[in-house]
């Protein structure tokens, strides 16, 4: 190929980009681009007012059993003893509640203590809800 035909090529190649770029930049409109970039949300705090939107109660469908609790949250670790968690049912509750009182246990269930995490696997569980499945705990073993 000749060197005239490789300039020329190349001459009609930039030509061809300089038309692409233009027409690209032409159809882009600020109103546009901010529509397509817009958030798909918003946050709602408690307390706020967000159009009149209500946030979802905290416990839907009512107030939660603590044997319910116990069942989906806590029998996992407590029903084997997973990492020393004391059992379901044996002395080891007497024994904490005995030694380091009600308030403390529940205090531990809630910060969490050793292995088990704060609230345990039930993060969604109110301080009342913990509380009442300590207590639970503790009354299995009586």
């Amino acid at each position: 190929m000749s060197n005239i035909a490789a300039k020329a090529i190349s001459t009609l190649f930039a030509i061809a980009l300089g038309f692409l770029a233009t027409s690209t930049m032409a159809n882009t409109d600020n109103a546009a681009i901010a529509e397509r970039i817009k958030p798909v949300g918003s946050v709602c705090v408690e307390g706020d007012d967000c159009g009149g939107a209500s946030a979802a109660p905290a416990a839907a469908g009512g107030a939660r059993s603590a044997a319910d609790l116990y069942t989906t949250k806590c029998a996992a670790c407590h029903t084997s003893g997973v990492l020393g968690a004391p059992k379901f049912g044996t002395s080891e509750w007497t024994d904490r509640a005995a030694g380091k009182g009600l308030d403390t246990l529940v205090n531990n269930a809630i910060n969490g203590i050793n292995a088990m995490p704060p609230r345990g696997t039930c993060a969604d569980c109110s301080d009342d809800e913990i509380k009442s499945l300590v207590e639970y705990m503790v009354d299995s073993a009586k």
